[in-house]
C-alpha cells in the first residue's frame, strides 16, 4: 500500500527497514518485506518440519498455538514468555528469540518434560500437547536461577498459579498431564536440582545469565551446552549464526503471495542434552524501527516512544497493537482491516512498575503503559507483604489479573490495551475506576492526565485524545494509618481464563466513628461502559458501616442503578442484578471481618470465595488379567509424537504441487431465501481463483445425509441454517481464500425461524420418526391410565437439556489429491468414516468407489463430531479438485466448525412416573423430544438410543416412551460421545429426584428400591442377564468413598455454614454397546501382513481419534501372533486397505476391530503352526516367517467380525421374539462431592471417585485415561457447557471466548479411579473379554450436577423456599444463584414486559 509521503519520508530518516530479523529454535531469521497479513503461527506453520505449534481456536481461548518468546528484560534477566502465536504479530518477534516444541526435542532425543507426557499417558489425541509442553516448559526455564543454580519450581506453581490457564485439552481431563508435570518436577528436578559445575570452574563465582562475558549453564536436567567447556551449542555463535542466516532476496520482496513461494530455513538439529540458549547475538543487536507492506496493509514496529509519536503525527488513522489479543480476533473473525498497524509492544520506555516514595513510605505505584499483566501480578505480589494493611488495592489487582484470561494472553497484554479497548465487561478497569487510578496519556503535542473517573464516555468510547498513546498508569495507596479496604470480584462461566459475566471493585474509607468517608462501587458488565453505582454510593456516604438499615438501603438503591430490562444485551438480566448486589452483601461482611468492626468472627463462608487445592487422585494400577502384551499400561502409540509435535495431522501435511486452498461461503441468516450470490468481488486479482456452487454439480448428486439424504451440499434458493454452505472459492493461499470468502455478497429475504424445541412442538415442525417402546399394559397405550390410576403417587414434570459442542481441538480439515489417471483421488480427511468419506467424494465426483481412497492417520480429537459431518469439507473440496484438477486443502477455522459441524442433541422430556408410597416404580409414561436441526443427520438414531436408557438402571414394570424429533433451524445435530445415552440417563435421574422428594425419601434409598435383578427386563425387553454388576459396584464405591460417613459430614459442614453448601451424589449407569439397531453396522474387517523380517502390519477399520485404538490393536495382533508390541505398525486407516468400513463410534472399536484383528491372526497362526513345532516355542517371528515363505505361505490374511445375537426390530413387543438390543452393558458408578458458594452460584468439585466395570482391559492407563476424560467432558456438559443462540437464529457461541470447556482448576480436587475385579467376564465373547469404554463414562459427570442438587436443597431450606426443584442441564452459576432463591435473587428479579425476549436462546 501507498504510506501518506510525511510517513514515508519519516521512515527513511529514521533508516527504518523492511527486513524483519529474529531468531527461531537457535537459528538466525531475516525475512524480507514478509506477508503482513501473517500472525507468528501464519510464519511459523509455512516453515517445512515445523508443524507442531497448531491452530486450533484463533482467539487465544486454547493454547495449541503456544510458543515461547525468550526475551532479554530491562534488568539484563533471560526471560521465556509462552504466547499464543495466532494472535501474536509476525512483527513483534523482531529482536527476540522464538522457541517451537521442536526446538525443545524429537522423538529420539526428548527433552525430560516432552518424555513424561508422553510416556505417562499425558496425551490420547495428541493436538493440545505440544502446546501444553510450550507452557511447561516456560514456567520451568523461567524457575531456574542461574545464581544459585536450582529451580525456584513447586507442584503449587504447576497447578495454582495460572501457569496452564491458557492452555485447553478435550480428551485427557488433565490428570494425567498434572501428575506427569509434578512428577518431572519432583524426581527430573529434584535428583539433579543444583546445577553441577566442572572441578576447574570450581572457585569462579557463578555469574547471572544476563552475564554475557561468559555462557551460563541453564540448568538443563541431564547437563547444558554450557557445562562442557568448548561444547557444542544451538547458537553460540556470531559466525554461526550469520552462517545460518537466510534471506529472502531483495528481487522477490512478497508482494505477490500468489505468485511467490515461501521462504524455507535449514534449522540447526536438535543438540540432545541441552537448552537452546538466548543468543548472544541479540545481545548485541541495536534494535530498529521495522516497516513492511504489501498492496493492502503495512506493519510498523517503532523502538521509542518518540517514533511511535512520529508515526501518529503523519499517519493519525494507525492502530496502535500491543497483544494483538483484540485486534487480531476481529481480524479473523470479524473480517476487520487496519490499513496501518503499529506495533508498540518493544518500547522499553513503557515497560517498567515504579514504586513512588515520599518519607520512606510508598504512595503510588507507577505502571508504564506496555507492562506486561503478568509482570504487574507478579509485583503486586512481591509487594504486597511489605505493605500490609494498605496492600488491599494491589491484593485486588493481583486477584483480578490472576484470572485475566490465559497465562498467554498474560504475557503479551498490557494495562493500556485493556483501558483503551474500553470493553464494558473488562476485568480490570474497576478496580482502576475503584480506586481512582489516573491515566497520563502522550500524543504528538502534548502530555494529558486523565482520571478513570472521566475515561469512559460510551460504548468501547474513551476520553483518550485522538493520535495519543497512554504511556502510564498511576495507582495510589491509602496513606498510612487510613481505615481503607478495596476488593475485587469477579464472576464467569468458568473460573479460568473465562470472559466475565459481572466484575466488580469496591473501596471504602472509614472514618474512626465507622462511617462512610470515602467510597466507590465500580461494576463491569452492567452496562454499556464500566461505571460507578452512583445511587448505591450516596446511600453509603457518611452512614455508618455494619447498621443492617444501610446495607438494606444500600442493596436497593444498587438495584435502582442497575434496572436492567429482560432483553439486555448480553442476556441473564436476572443473574446481573442478582450479582450486583451479592458482591457487595459479601464485601459488607468482608469489611465487618477485615477492619474488625466487630468482636463477632464473621461468617467464613460469607467472607470468602471458593478457592481449590492441588489435586490428586488415585488408579488402581494392579491388573490380574495382564499378559505377555494384553493388559499391560503401554503408552498411547504416538504418545512422544504427540509431545514433540512431529505427530502429523491431516493440515500438517506437506504442501502438495500447485496445491490450492479452499473457504467454504456460509449462510448467515438462519431460514432465507436466496435471492442473488454474487461471486464477482471475491474473484478480484490476489483473491480467488476461483469458486463452486450448486451449479458445478448435477441436482440429484446435491444431495447427502449418514442415514436418509435429506441434506444439500450447497444451499439452493433457500438457507434452512445459520453456517449452511452456499459454496466455496479456492486460491493460492488460506488468507486469500478467506478473504474472498467474505467478499462474496449474498442477499437474503428472511423467513420464519423455529429454533427451539418448544416452538417446534408449537408448529408440528418433526422430521418422520414415529418410534415407541412399549412394555407391560403399554403394549395397549390406553390401559396405561388404568395403572396410573392405581398407583399411591403420580409425579408428572419437564426436564430440560442443553447441547454440547465437541470441541476437538482439531478442526475438521481435508486434502484432496486428483490424479490425472482415470480420475482416481486421494482423500486425506480428518474423519471417523473412510467409508462414508470415500461413498459421497464418489458420488459429487461421479468416479466409482474404487478409485476414491479415503485416508485418516489419526484426528486431533473427534467425540462422534467427525462420524458424518467431516463428509461435507471433504465432498467440497473434492468437487473443487476435479474442477480445478488441482489439489485442494482447508482447515475449517473454529467459528466456521462450529457453526457447520453441530453438536450433541438438545433434548427435552415430558415424564410421568407412577410409584407406590413404598418407593417402588410401577410405570413410566414419556415424551421425549430432541432437536434435530435443519436436516436428519443421526438424529433418529440418537433419538433410540436416547428411549432405550430413560430408565437408567431402574426397572419399571409398564413403560411407554414415544421419541420425537424436531425439525427446528439451528445447524444439523449430530453424533456426540453417548449418543443420546447421557440425555437419557439425566432425564432418568432427574425423575428419580423429583419421586424422592415427592414421596419424602432419601434419594439413595430409592435407587437401590428399584435396582434392575437378574432376569428382569428393560423397556425395549432385553434381558438384564448375568453380567450385571451395578448393585456391587454401588456397594464398593459406598465402602471406598466413606459415602455415609461423609454424607454426614456434610449434613454437620452445611449446619455450620449458612451462604456456603456441600453436597454429594452417587450415580449409577447402564450404557449398551453395539450400533443398536443399525445392525448393519456392527461388522470389521481387518489385514494383517508379516514380512520376512518378522514385522508385521496391521490395518482395519478403526480410525485413531485420542482413544488409543491403533494402540489396543496392536497389543492384541502381538498377543495374538506372538510378537513384541513394536514389531506391529499400523500406517493410517484407509478404504483402500479395508473396504466398506463402519464408522469408528459407538464405543465398540475395540470390539469390532479386535475380533477382525483376531480372525486374521487366527488364520495366519495356523499356517504357520508347522513352522512353529518345526523352529521351538522360543523361535521368533523372522526365522518362523522366513520359512514360511520359502515354502510358499501366504504370510497375508483378511480377519472379518459380526457382532452376533444383536437385532433388535423396533414395534417389537413380544418377548419370545425380540433380539437383544445392545451386545452387552457397560456399568458403572460415580460418586462427587461438591462446595457451592451460595452468593455467585460459583462451585468446586472436591472429590470424585469412579468405578466402572470395563471387562478384562486390554490397556488400563487407555482405559483409565478414557474414564477420567470423559468424566470431564461430561462435568462440562452438566455444569458449564451452555449453546445460545441469538433471537435472529445465528449461533452466539462458537469459540473459546463464549463457549467455555472445563480448564485445569474444573476437575475434582480429589480424583480417584478404578475398576471393578473379581468377577467373570467369560461369557461376554468380547475381544479379550473387554468392554467397550470411550462412551459409558461420560455420564458420570453428572454425578457434579446431582450433588450441586443436594446442595441446593440444603440452601433452599435455609431459606425457607418451597415447592419442586428442577435443575435443568447445564447447571451453570446463573442457574445455580437463581436457584437458591434467597432475599437478594427475589429483590433482583426482572419482570418480562409482554412481548419482550431474552437477547439469547437456548434451543432445549
Amino acid at each position: 500500500m501507498v504510506l501518506p509521503t510525511a510517513l514515508q519520508d519519516f521512515l527513511t530518516t529514521a533508516a527504518s527497514t523492511p527486513n524483519l530479523s529474529f531468531y527461531l529454535n537457535g537459528t538466525s531469521i531475516v525475512l524480507a518485506n514478509p506477508n503482513p497479513h501473517w500472525t507468528l503461527l501464519d510464519f511459523i506453520r509455512s516453515q517445512h518440519g515445523l508443524k507442531g505449534t497448531k491452530l486450533g481456536c484463533g482467539e487465544g481461548g486454547c493454547g495449541a498455538c503456544t510458543v515461547v518468546l525468550q526475551t532479554r528484560d530491562g534488568r539484563a534477566q533471560i526471560r521465556h514468555r509462552a504466547v499464543n502465536a495466532c494472535l501474536y504479530p509476525l512483527i513483534g518477534v523482531a529482536g527476540k528469540h522464538v522457541i517451537t516444541v521442536e526446538g525443545l526435542g524429537n522423538v529420539d532425543h526428548p527433552h525430560p518434560l516432552q518424555e513424561r507426557l508422553g510416556k505417562l499417558h499425558g496425551s490420547q489425541c495428541g493436538f493440545c500437547t505440544p502446546g501444553i509442553v510450550m507452557s511447561l516448559y516456560a514456567l520451568v526455564r523461567n524457575a531456574y536461577d542461574p545464581k544459585t543454580g536450582q529451580f525456584n519450581l513447586t507442584q503449587d506453581d504447576i497447578e495454582m498459579k495460572g501457569h496452564l490457564d491458557g492452555n485447553l485439552c478435550r480428551c485427557t481431563g488433565y490428570k494425567p498431564i498434572l501428575q506427569a508435570a509434578k512428577t518431572f518436577v519432583q524426581e527430573d528436578l529434584q535428583a539433579r536440582l543444583a546445577v553441577r559445575t566442572r572441578p576447574s570452574e570450581m572457585e569462579t563465582p557463578i555469574e547471572s545469565e544476563s552475564d554475557t562475558s561468559r555462557p551460563q549453564s541453564c540448568g538443563r536436567p541431564g547437563g547444558c551446552c554450557r557445562d562442557t567447556p568448548g561444547s557444542s551449542c544451538s547458537s553460540s555463535s556470531d559466525r554461526d549464526s550469520s552462517r545460518t542466516s537466510i534471506s529472502t532476496p531483495d528481487t522477490e520482496p512478497e508482494k505477490d503471495l500468489a505468485n511467490s513461494t515461501v521462504p524455507q530455513f535449514d534449522f540447526k538439529p536438535y543438540i540432545p542434552n541441552t537448552e537452546l540458549i538466548y543468543p548472544p547475538a541479540l545481545t548485541k543487536a541495536t534494535p530498529q524501527l521495522v516497516c513492511y507492506t504489501d498492496d493492502r496493509k503495512a506493519w510498523l514496529r517503532p523502538v521509542t516512544l518518540a517514533q511511535t509519536l512520529n508515526i501518529l503525527a503523519r499517519c493519525p488513522s494507525a492502530t496502535l497493537v500491543g497483544g494483538a489479543s483484540e485486534v487480531q480476533v476481529d481480524i479473523r473473525f470479524k473480517g476487520a482491516e487496519f490499513a496501518v498497524s503499529v506495533f508498540i509492544g518493544d518500547l522499553d520506555e513503557l515497560s517498567y512498575i515504579k514504586p513512588v516514595e515520599k518519607d520512606g513510605t510508598i504512595t503510588e505505584l507507577i505502571i508504564g503503559g506496555n507492562t506486561p499483566l503478568s509482570d504487574i501480578e507478579a509485583e503486586c505480589n512481591r509487594l504486597i507483604p511489605d505493605l500490609g494493611d494498605r496492600g488491599s488495592v494491589l491484593s485486588a489487582t493481583s486477584k483480578v489479573l490472576r484470572y485475566f484470561a490465559g497465562r498467554q494472553i498474560r504475557n503479551a497484554a498490557s494495562l493500556a490495551g485493556n483501558i483503551a479497548t474500553a470493553s464494558p465487561i473488562s476485568d480490570m478497569n474497576p478496580v482502576l475506576l475503584a480506586i481512582n487510578a489516573t491515566i497520563v496519556a502522550r500524543t504528538p503535542t502534548q502530555e494529558t492526565t486523565i482520571p478513570m473517573t472521566n475515561m469512559f464516555l460510551g460504548y468501547r468510547k474513551t476520553a483518550l485524545p485522538k493520535d495519543s498513546i497512554i504511556t502510564s498508569i498511576r495507582i495510589p495507596l491509602p496513606p498510612p494509618g487510613t481505615h481503607e479496604l478495596t476488593k475485587s470480584y469477579k464472576q464467569a462461566k468458568r473460573k479460568d481464563d473465562d470472559i466475565a459475566i459481572v466484575t466488580a471493585a469496591f473501596r471504602v474509607r472509614l472514618a474512626p466513628d465507622n462511617t462512610v468517608s470515602e467510597i466507590a462501587l465500580a461494576y463491569g458488565g452492567m452496562a454499556p461502559t464500566t461505571l460507578l453505582a452512583r445511587q448505591a454510593m450516596a446511600a453509603l456516604q457518611g452512614k455508618k458501616w455494619g447498621v443492617q438499615a444501610v446495607l438494606d438501603s444500600t442493596i436497593d438503591a444498587l438495584l435502582e442503578d442497575f434496572n436492567l430490562p429482560y432483553s439486555v444485551p448480553g442476556g441473564m438480566a436476572h443473574y446481573r442484578r442478582t450479582l450486583a448486589t451479592s458482591l457487595f452483601f459479601r464485601f459488607w461482611h468482608e469489611v465487618i471481618s477485615d477492619l474488625n468492626l466487630t468482636s463477632t468472627a464473621a461468617d467464613p463462608s460469607l467472607t470468602t470465595e471458593i478457592h481449590r487445592n492441588i489435586s490428586h487422585g488415585t488408579r488402581d494400577n494392579h491388573n490380574p488379567h495382564e499378559q505377555r502384551v494384553v493388559g499391560k499400561q503401554l503408552p498411547h502409540l504416538s504418545g512422544l509424537k504427540h509431545a514433540t509435535g512431529e505427530a502429523e495431522y491431516v493440515d500438517d501435511m506437506p504442501p502438495q504441487h500447485r496445491e490450492l486452498f479452499g473457504a467454504m461461503v456460509l449462510s448467515q441468516r438462519a431460514h432465507a431465501k436466496l435471492l442473488s450470490v454474487d461471486w464477482t468481488p471475491a474473484l478480484q486479482p490476489g483473491l480467488a481463483l476461483g469458486y463452486i456452487d450448486h451449479t458445478s454439480i448435477p441436482a440429484e448428486k446435491n444431495i447427502w445425509g449418514p442415514v436418509v439424504k435429506n441434506e444439500q451440499f450447497f444451499a439452493v434458493d433457500e438457507v434452512m441454517s445459520h453456517g449452511q454452505p452456499i459454496g466455496l472459492v479456492y486460491a493460492e493461499t488460506a488468507l486469500q481464500a478467506q478473504m474472498a470468502a467474505r467478499a462474496v455478497k449474498v442477499e437474503y429475504e428472511d423467513l420464519e425461524t423455529i429454533l427451539t424445541i418448544d416452538e417446534a412442538i408449537e408448529k408440528g415442525s418433526y422430521w418422520p420418526h414415529g418410534k415407541q417402546l412399549r412394555k407391560g399394559v403399554a403394549v395397549t397405550p390406553e390401559k396405561m391410565k388404568d395403572v396410573f390410576d392405581k398407583c399411591d403417587r403420580v409425579f408428572e414434570g419437564v426436564i430440560r437439556m442443553g447441547g454440547q459442542e465437541h470441541f476437538y481441538l482439531e478442526t475438521n480439515a481435508a486434502v484432496v489429491i486428483p490424479h490425472s489417471e482415470d480420475g482416481s483421488m486421494e482423500v486425506w480427511s480428518s474423519t471417523q468414516n473412510t467409508m462414508e468419506t470415500q461413498e459421497y467424494v464418489s458420488q459429487v465426483t461421479s468416479v466409482p468407489a474404487s478409485r476414491i481412497n479415503a485416508r485418516v492417520k489419526r484426528m486431533g480429537g473427534a467425540f462422534g463430531g467427525k462420524e458424518s459431518r467431516s463428509v461435507q469439507l471433504a465432498c467440497l473440496l473434492a468437487i473443487a479438485a476435479k474442477k480445478t484438477k488441482r489439489p485442494m486443502r482447508a482447515m475449517l477455522n473454529r467459528d466456521e466448525d462450529m457453526m457447520t459441524s453441530g453438536q450433541r442433541h438438545p433434548f427435552q422430556c415430558r415424564w410421568k412416573v407412577g410409584v407406590m408410597n413404598d418407593g417402588k416404580l410401577v410405570a413410566l409414561d414419556a415424551d421425549v423430544y430432541n432437536n434435530a436441526g435443519f436436516s436428519l443427520d443421526m438424529s433418529g438414531a440418537v433419538m433410540d438410543r436416547c428411549c432405550t436408557h430413560i430408565e437408567n438402571c431402574y426397572y419399571f414394570q409398564h413403560a411407554h416412551i414415544r421419541g420425537w424429533v424436531c425439525k427446528t433451524n439451528t445447524h444439523s445435530n449430530t453424533a456426540f460421545r453417548g449418543f443420546g445415552g447421557p440425555q437419557a440417563m439425566f432425564i432418568a435421574e432427574s425423575y428419580m429426584s423429583a419421586v424422592a422428594e415427592g414421596l419424602g425419601m432419601d434419594i439413595d434409598e430409592l435407587r437401590l428400591r428399584n435396582l434392575y435383578t437378574q432376569g428382569q427386563r428393560t423397556p425395549f425387553l432385553q434381558e438384564i442377564d448375568q453380567d450385571w454388576h451395578v448393585p456391587m459396584l454401588l456397594e464398593q464405591v459406598k465402602k471406598e468413598a466413606r459415602y455415609a460417613e461423609r454424607k454426614a459430614e456434610i449434613a454437620e459442614f452445611n449446619k455450620r455454614h449458612r451462604y456456603r453448601k456441600r453436597g454429594i451424589s452417587m450415580i449409577p449407569t447402564k450404557f449398551g454397546i453395539s450400533f443398536a439397531t443399525a445392525v448393519h453396522l456392527n461388522q470389521a474387517g481387518a489385514n494383517v501382513k508379516i514380512y520376512t523380517d518378522g514385522s508385521v502390519l496391521l490395518n482395519h477399520g478403526g480410525t485413531e481419534m485420542g482413544q488409543g485404538l491403533y494402540t489396543k490393536m496392536v497389543q492384541v495382533a502381538a498377543q495374538e501372533l506372538g510378537v513384541p508390541a513394536e514389531s506391529v505398525y499400523t500406517q493410517d486407516s484407509s478404504s483402500y486397505q479395508t473396504a466398506n468400513a463402519s464408522p469408528t463410534a459407538a464405543s465398540s472399536g475395540s470390539d469390532l476391530n479386535g475380533m477382525a484383528v483376531k480372525d486374521a491372526c487366527d488364520q495366519l497362526n495356523e499356517r504357520l503352526k508347522p513352522y512353529r513345532e518345526k523352529f521351538g516355542k522360543d523361535a521368533d517371528m523372522a526365522t518362523i516367517a522366513h520359512a514360511a515363505y520359502r515354502d510358499r505361505v501366504n504370510l497375508a490374511a483378511s480377519g472379518f467380525w459380526k457382532m452376533p445375537k444383536v437385532g433388535y426390530q423396533w414395534g417389537t413387543y413380544d418377548v419370545e421374539k425380540v433380539k437383544p438390543m445392545y451386545y452387552y452393558f457397560t456399568q458403572g458408578v460415580a460418586c462427587t462431592e461438591v462446595e457451592l458458594d451460595l452468593l455467585t452460584g460459583d462451585h468446586t468439585v472436591l472429590r470424585t471417585d469412579i468405578k466402572m466395570d470395563v471387562g478384562r482391559s486390554i490397556n488400563p492407563a487407555i482405559d483409565y485415561g478414557q474414564i477420567e476424560g470423559a468424566f470431564v467432558q461430561g462435568q462440562g456438559l452438566f455444569t458449564m457447557e451452555e449453546t445460545l443462540w441469538t433471537q435472529g437464529g445465528q449461533l452466539a457461541t462458537r469459540g473459546p471466548g463464549t463457549y467455555k470447556i472445563p480448564g485445569f482448576s474444573d476437575i475434582p480436587q480429589e480424583f480417584n479411579v478404578s475398576f471393578l475385579q473379581g468377577v467373570s467376564w467369560s461369557h461376554l465373547r468380547s475381544i479379550q473379554s473387554s468392554k467397550g469404554i470411550g462412551e459409558p463414562p461420560l455420564f458420570m459427570g453428572s454425578s457434579v450436577l446431582f450433588a450441586l442438587r443436594e446442595a441446593l436443597k440444603s440452601a433452599r431450606a435455609d431459606f425457607g423456599v418451597q415447592g419442586p426443584l428442577v435443575l435443568d442441564s447445564p447447571a451453570t452459576a446463573e442457574k445455580l444463584r437463581l436457584a437458591v432463591g434467597d432475599d437478594l435473587v427475589k429483590k433482583a428479579e426482572v419482570k418480562r414486559k409482554e412481548g419482550e425476549k431474552g437477547f439469547f436462546v437456548a434451543v432445549a
